[in-house]
């Protein structure tokens, strides 16, 4: 075993802080605000998690999107905070699901009801393009396909670009039929 010694710090004024590019602006690259899964380990919820402890996680973590995989760790999904709300927990529980039985599968968005940006456009785009889209589309969240070899590349978060910018950047959801409909049952 090594042993460590402890230093004072009397001598040290600074702390280290990452590099942040500070002349970012709505015209920059849309690269500098993803979040690409080769540089960073995607954020996973297992579908049989029960959706009060995947809450709970989601609240603790201050995140408010997972993605969701299979026992065999194959993606399947997206759950978001706005997917676990208390008013869609109360509707499983009339259909007939004990609270504490239900899981993440039962309130996650499917994979086939995603859409997603590619990333050989984005790799072409400004994040203003990028900003655009999510507007345009009502998403807080846009995902990033490498077609190529059939995978989610990543993810933008409206909220990371905003805090990036230093920009309000309001999303306003659309609206749908199935939207409305499933909000009055």
């Amino acid at each position: 075993m090594k042993k460590l010694d402890f230093y004072p710090t009397t001598d040290i004024d600074e702390l280290a802080w990452p590099e942040e590019n500070f002349d970012l602006t709505i015209e920059s690259s849309a690269l500098l605000f993803f979040t690409d899964f080769q540089d960073n380990k995607p954020l996973v919820v297992e579908s049989t998690l029960p959706v009060l402890t995947a809450k709970e996680l989601m609240q603790k973590e201050h995140v408010r999107l997972k993605f969701v995989i299979d026992d065999k760790k194959q993606f399947i999904g997206v759950v978001s905070s706005d997917d676990i709300i208390e008013r869609k927990i109360v509707q499983k529980v009339s259909e007939g699901i004990e609270r504490s039985e239900i899981v993440v599968a039962d309130l996650m968005t499917a994979k086939k009801n995603l859409k997603a940006l590619d990333w050989q456009d984005i790799s072409k785009a400004s994040i203003s393009d990028v900003i655009n889209a999510l507007k345009n589309n009502g998403e807080r969240h846009c995902l990033v396909l490498d077609r190529e070899n059939h995978k989610i590349r990543g993810i933008f978060s409206a909220s990371d670009i905003s805090r990036r910018l230093r920009l309000n950047i309001d999303i306003q959801e659309k609206t749908s039929f199935s939207k409305v409909f499933t909000a009055t049952l």
